[in-house]
């Protein structure tokens, strides 16, 4: 599969920027099939199956990979293909490129490509057949980037999904290799502006 193991999702790219049609001929996996047509980097990626049902659990699971750099491939039915969406736009962020890949190789194959709040509107009015999507993976951020905001976000992501405080501040500081005390700080300034609340204007 070219695309997997070559470069080729930069042609695939170029060609759908350019209303070039894209398909597969049957391969062994509706994963390589996916990933070969999305038009998203293929060189690294992973594939998490299908997600939990319930949605708590289902945004548990997604929070999970939140910042996976390689490209995540899913395995969805078509009745919860809304929700998915809804909760990746929610989790992983609107502008995060997608492909929903329907009935592939089959007559009724349809590709879609876009940002998953595009894609999230789109699937409500409800799809039908086999669903693969595949999700490009978070982009890099230096910690330079990273304001107390986001630092916060990610302690709580972590808390969220099981972590204690004090391990969720020691991961976040190693992700984005800021010193673990300048993580717990903003985490405490948070908590501390959210008990006395905005100061109001005399």
């Amino acid at each position: 599969m070219p695309s997997v193991s070559d470069p080729g999702y930069r042609l695939v790219a170029a060609a759908v920027e350019r209303g070039v049609k894209v398909t597969a001929v049957p391969g062994p996996s509706a994963v390589l099939t996916a990933l070969a047509v999305s038009g998203l980097p293929v060189d690294r990626f992973c594939f998490e199956g299908f997600l939990p049902r319930k949605g708590g659990e289902r945004r548990s699971r997604l929070r999970e990979v939140a910042d996976e750099r390689r490209t995540l491939v899913y395995f969805e039915a078509p009745h919860r293909l809304d929700d998915t969406l809804a909760a990746m736009t929610e989790v992983f962020g609107a502008d995060r490129r997608a492909a929903v890949c329907r009935e592939l190789t089959k007559t009724y194959e349809e590709v879609r490509r876009g940002p998953l709040e595009e894609l999230a509107a789109w699937a409500a009015d409800g799809v039908r057949g086999e669903i693969t999507i595949v999700v490009e993976g978070a982009p890099e951020t230096g910690p330079q980037d990273l304001g107390p905001e986001e630092l916060v976000r990610r302690v709580h992501v972590r808390e969220e999904a099981g972590e204690r405080r004090k391990e969720a501040i020691a991961a976040v500081a190693a992700e984005t290799g800021l010193p673990k005390r300048e993580v717990f700080d903003a985490v405490v300034a948070a908590k501390n502006a959210a008990r006395t609340g905005p100061v109001e204007g005399k």
